[in-house]
């Protein structure tokens, strides 16, 4: 089987692209020949190279310098040149630092080194109930969008739901093992995304991409409001609390997941079987019932047609049902979070996910069939499929309980995947790059609050009644469906291997099917709400695009290789021709300092300029020309060893003239690199900082447009 171009050969240490270096990719060989190049250019002084200071000196351990003995060490010397930090190096020394720092262990557990990846991974037993709470939730309702569609054509049509019931155990079939192709073919995860950008091209992948992300915020905001109305259902005091107990789950289920993959799981993992439990015997019990009736159906209560039975009923009632399957896709988006061999692991969970999937669905449906079983408003099918199966005793109460906690808990499958497929767009380009960090619990920590704030605040806007998003589900997981396997078949073009034609069948009836409920649930659900998915989805494809246009432009311009920059015509040359100011001979220095008055902050800012043998000015703004005169005076009393310009500002205003002067001086100047040194009184306590000029930063924020531009500081401490 071939491979893509997005999945290397895994090494030891596991897959290449799911790493915490993936912040820091390696050179192009391109600039790692600019960079050769550009070294041999390079010409410093012995007295640059001859350190004052060993690096790896004991100074650098707090048993130093007074430090109580037996302290941690700051670092550890791995070999010449290359130090490990400890834990003590990564404490905050400030009182608000350590206090903050303390809260964040109780919640989250200390940090888990860069080593210990491989022991977060989950086995099958925890993978299967946390990548499948949201698939194996989804039957609690998939079944019953269905029946509430073909009921519109009256009682008699009910019947239809066995027939649309097998139809859709196809569709699972189909898709299911698609998806195990995937694994296969992809198996570093994101597997929508990364098959259809593959096959089909980079906005193919971005569009199945949005579909996802906005699928797996729905999915949180709606199952966490499920699982709240399930609650206040049972305990009605409790409903003026819905959206503040939602939030609440929100928040848990944050903790939870930023803990890192092993704790999640096992937190998460022990509701989904209890559901899973539960709900099985109530299918082993209610057949069993039904056995003993001679499988005989009875009849649904009478309901009058509000539409005339036809095709689009029936295929609305297909879209409706396949609801249940959204999750499906959850293995392929996390293979990397398996214990090797992840993608065989991957796909034994996988198939046992389609299969339970498709004995519950079926046993549901079957059961609601043979029962006479009909859509009512004030209760689900499958609380009346417990009522009537278990009239007496606790077994109700343990279902709806089971149900309302797998509902609240499916939320869990998106803080599984969508923070990994932020991960690998952001390593596309496509995202921010903040997405590729790895938090120090292992866990994806940016994608997983992004998905915790989007949801909540979809939750708030809607007044915790989301009902009206599950529509959107189809919509958005649909076409991730639809173009994953449609960019399958293409992958088996290219990648001929043995069954090539078998499995490309298989991923074009999965397609086709797949399709078939994307436009009609676009169709039927546009004045449903489906309208939003239809315009986010292009909108989240066109901010991607203009992200990655953005990194490109950054890369072209920071690239070592400047042949190859847009920005910079090609052509022959020397470095210290075609790339300005990346050789120290090139730089010629010009120091300002921002003096407001003679004091030992000023003066030891002046001592530290003056000490690099550098052209240096020292500029002061006055209000008025008396104290300007008065400045000067003070000058030439210190010796007027630095030369002093004075702005006079009638208006007062202090930093935008001083931003303007020095703007001004290199515009003139364009050869010249500015270096602005402003002198810092750095304050012990938080409150003393609102007492003082924040020169520095202000000054920063005024220049920073500004090329060739460089602000610095010296701080003077002070511990009053």
């Amino acid at each position: 089987m071939g491979r893509s171009e997005h999945d290397p050969e895994p090494d030891k240490g596991g897959s290449p692209t799911f790493s915490p270096s993936a912040e820091l990719p390696p050179l192009s060989a391109e600039d790692l020949a600019a960079l050769h190049r550009l070294g041999e250019q390079w010409q410093v002084s012995d007295a640059v190279r001859a350190l004052p200071v060993d690096p790896q000196a004991d100074e650098l351990r707090p048993t130093a310098g007074g430090a109580p003995a037996g302290a941690a060490p700051l670092f550890l010397p791995d070999r010449a040149g290359q130090l490990t930090a400890t834990a003590a190096a990564e404490r905050r020394d400030t009182p608000e630092g350590r206090a903050a720092g303390w809260v964040r262990r109780l919640l989250l557990g200390r940090p888990l080194s860069s080593a210990s990846t491989l022991r977060e991974r989950m086995p099958k037993v925890v993978a299967l109930p946390v990548l499948a709470s949201d698939l194996l939730s989804s039957v609690a309702y998939g079944p019953e969008a269905m029946l509430v569609i073909l009921a519109l054509a009256g009682s008699g049509a009910l019947g239809l739901s066995l027939p649309i019931a097998a139809a859709l155990v196809l569709l699972m079939l189909a898709v299911g093992i698609s998806y195990r192709q995937t694994v296969h073919a992809y198996p570093h995860g994101a597997g929508s995304y990364l098959v259809a950008s593959d096959s089909l091209g980079p906005r193919a992948g971005l569009a199945a991409a949005a579909g996802l992300i906005l699928d797996y915020v729905l999915t949180v905001a709606v199952s966490v409001t499920a699982g709240v109305a399930a609650i206040t259902s049972a305990l009605p005091s409790l409903a003026p609390f819905s959206i503040p107990m939602a939030l609440a789950v929100i928040g848990l289920l944050l903790t939870g997941n930023l803990r890192g993959i092993r704790v999640a799981g096992n937190i998460f993992a022990a509701p989904t079987y209890f559901f899973l439990i539960a709900v099985v015997g109530l299918i082993a019990v209610g057949l069993v019932q039904a056995a003993a009736r001679g499988f005989t159906p009875t009849a649904p209560p009478a309901t009058p047609a509000v539409e005339g039975l036809g095709l689009l009923v029936v295929m609305r009632a297909f879209a409706s049902g396949a609801t249940s399957m959204t999750g499906i896709e959850a293995v392929s988006n996390a293979v990397p979070v398996f214990r090797p061999v992840e993608w065989r692991n991957a796909r034994t969970v996988l198939t046992w996910m389609v299969g339970i999937l498709i004995f519950l669905f079926i046993g549901l449906t079957l059961l609601f069939h043979l029962n006479g079983l009909a859509p009512r408003s004030n209760e689900t099918l499958l609380s009346q499929l417990a009522h009537v199966t278990f009239p007496h005793g606790p077994w109700y109460w343990i279902i709806q309980v089971a149900t309302a906690l797998v509902l609240l808990l499916a939320a869990n499958t998106a803080f599984n995947d969508l923070p990994r497929l932020l991960y690998f767009m952001a390593r596309d380009s496509y995202v921010p790059r903040r997405f590729l960090h790895i938090g120090d619990r292992l866990a994806l920590s940016n994608g997983l609050i992004l998905l915790a704030v989007a949801a909540a605040v979809i939750l708030v806007a809607f007044g915790g009644q989301t009902h009206s998003l599950i529509p959107l589900y189809a919509v958005g997981v649909f076409l991730a469906f639809t173009l994953s396997q449609t960019g399958m078949i293409n992958h088996w073009r290219r990648h001929r291997g043995p069954g090539w034609r078998r499995r490309a069948i298989i991923n074009g009836v999965g397609a086709t099917l797949s399709a078939v409920v994307l436009v009609t649930a676009a169709v039927t659900k546009f004045a449903a709400g489906a309208w939003v998915v239809v315009l986010a989805v292009p909108l989240l494809i066109y901010l991607s695009l203009r992200v990655r246009r953005h990194y490109d432009r950054v890369r072209h311009a920071l690239s070592l290789d400047t042949t190859t920059s847009p920005d910079r015509p090609s052509g022959e040359g020397s470095i210290e021709e075609q790339t300005p100011a990346v050789v120290p001979r090139q730089i010629r220095h010009l120091f300002v300092v921002p003096v407001a008055r003679l004091n030992q902050a000023t003066m030891r800012t002046l001592a530290y300029v003056g000490s690099l043998g550098q052209p240096t000015l020292a500029l002061h703004i006055s209000p008025e020309r008396e104290e300007a005169d008065n400045f000067r005076s003070q000058w030439a009393t210190w010796g007027g060893h630095i030369p002093l310009e004075t702005i006079q500002s009638p208006h007062r205003v202090i930093i935008q003239p001083l931003a303007e002067y020095v703007s001004a001086l290199r515009l003139r100047h364009s050869d010249l690199t500015i270096t602005v040194v402003v002198p810092d009184v750095v304050v012990e306590h938080p409150w003393q900082r609102v007492l003082h000029y924040r020169t520095e930063q202000r000054l920063r924020r005024a220049l920073r447009r500004h090329p060739g531009i460089i602000i610095a500081n010296v701080p003077t401490h002070l511990s009053v």
